[in-house]
Formats: structure tokens, sequence, C-alpha cells
């Protein structure tokens, strides 16, 4: 065998047994409550699950095995400062950072957006998101507002995901709204960040849909990655934001730190 042809054999062997990053496509939306709790990513990271955030430009305390993926939800604000983002993003090895967080909903237009995007998220030489929109259907909010956002951007954005969130009844409803989104913006790749069945809900239907959702999810090759809400415990979603809307069903914990039913069936 000639010195090219063993080591062509031996990348090949390589490649089947070191798998490639980020395979998995769900990731732990782990809320910043979480710190200093009894509740471990570590019992949910495996090949299915394999990226972690918190909303925030600070790293948690706990993200062994997981690729940790910064968020700028803000334009500026104490907790994630914007003169921080590219220094955060570069001290911590950030391969992919998310931005705004439902600003739809809280009083950001899509052309102020996009110049504070164009200012600080466009130098950053990582994978980029745009920011992340409700699935409100009102006129102006949710996918209509990123439709504004990449006619504000005039091709000046750089970007490679659309995010965005759902929050409803039924799977059919999940379903419909995420191929919208690809229908309306189909030359980018789609990451849902936050979804869930919304209260009254009960423990078991939020896991029939997480199952029903998982295998939809994980059968678009137009959705990179996706994040049920919540990755974490009832008494802590009850006593922060969440718990009125979605409720505590979908946690992926309990309270004694174990997994969930969801928590389960989304570890796989």
């Amino acid at each position: 065998m000639s010195s090219m042809s063993k080591i062509a054999t031996l990348a090949v062997a390589f490649l089947a047994v070191v798998p490639s990053a980020l395979a998995g496509k769900r990731g732990l939306a782990w809320p910043w409550y979480n710190e200093n709790t009894n509740l471990d990513p570590a019992k949910l990271a495996n090949a299915n699950i394999e990226w972690i955030y918190n909303w925030e430009t600070w790293r948690p305390a706990k993200t062994t095995n997981l690729n940790w993926v910064g968020m700028q939800r803000c334009m500026d604000c104490d907790s994630s400062p914007i003169s921080q983002l590219k220094t955060r993003a570069a001290q911590q090895g950030w391969n992919t950072v998310l931005t705004l967080n439902e600003p739809d909903i809280n009083g950001i237009s899509a052309a102020t957006a996009a110049n504070w995007y164009i200012q600080y998220v466009n130098p950053l030489q990582i994978k980029k998101a745009i920011p992340s929109v409700t699935s409100s259907t009102t006129a102006g909010k949710g996918l209509d507002w990123t439709a504004a956002f990449i006619s504000a951007c005039a091709g000046r954005c750089y970007f490679d995901y659309v995010n965005i969130h759902w929050y409803g009844n039924t799977f059919a409803q999940f379903q419909s709204h995420v191929q919208n989104a690809h229908n309306r913006f189909p030359n980018y790749k789609l990451i849902v960040s936050e979804f869930a069945l919304v209260s009254p809900a009960t423990r078991d239907q939020q896991v029939a849909f997480l199952k029903q959702a998982m295998k939809f999810l994980d059968g678009a090759s137009y959705v990179t990655y996706y994040a049920i809400f919540v990755a974490s415990s009832p008494s802590r979603i009850s006593a922060n934001e969440g718990g009125t809307v979605v409720g505590t069903g979908s946690s992926l914990y309990n309270d004694d730190g174990s997994l969930s039913a969801n928590g389960v069936a989304y570890r796989g």
C-alpha cells in the first residue's frame, strides 16, 4: 500500500470514530436562574444535545461537554454590555452568536436593529443569527419583523441563520409556523431557540408534543439548531419568567435535579 493510500485509510478510520462538531441539533436554553443550583447540564449532554445558551454573553459555570453559544439579547445591558461583546466572544471561543431577544415585542424597530447589528455584530468572525422573533401573527411582528429587518439591512448584514420562537397549542401549529418561516426565508437556515406548548398543557401533553417536534425538526434539513423551553425545573420556572405563559410541564428537570420525562425524551 502506498503512503498516500495509508494516509487515506487512516483518515477514513479516524472520521468513522470521531463525531463531527455540532452533529446534534438540540441545545439547552439555560436561564440565568439555574446558576448555583442542583441542575447539571452534563446530565443531558450527548450526541443529540451539543450546545447551550443562556440569553447572555457571560458563560454559565457549568457547560461541560457542550458548545457554548453566546447571545447579545439586548442592545446594551448591565449583564451583557455591548462593549464586551467582541471581547467575550474571542475570550470564550464562540463559534456562533445569537442576537436580540424578541425585539418585535420590545419596541425595537427593524431599522434600528439593523443599524445596531451592522455596527456590533457584523465584525464578529463567527456564525451569526439575526434577532429572534416571536410567533406573533400581528402585522409588523414575528416573521414580518424579520422580513423588515432583512430589508432594512439592504444586503449589509452578514448572517447565517434566521432565529425564531414559537409558543402555541398544537404540534400542527408549530410545524406550520416553522415551515412558513422556511418558505418566507428559503435562502437561510433556521434556529428555533425557544418553543413549547402554552399553559395549561400538562406534562404528558408537553412530552407528546416534544417527541413530535423533535422528529420533525431532526428531519428538516433547513433547521440547524433548536432548543425547547426550558432547561430548568418547575419551582425555578414558577419563581421566574415563563411560568404563567408556558407553565412548568415543559421543564427538562425535576426539582430534585433529576431529568423529567421531557428531559429523558429530549436526551434520547
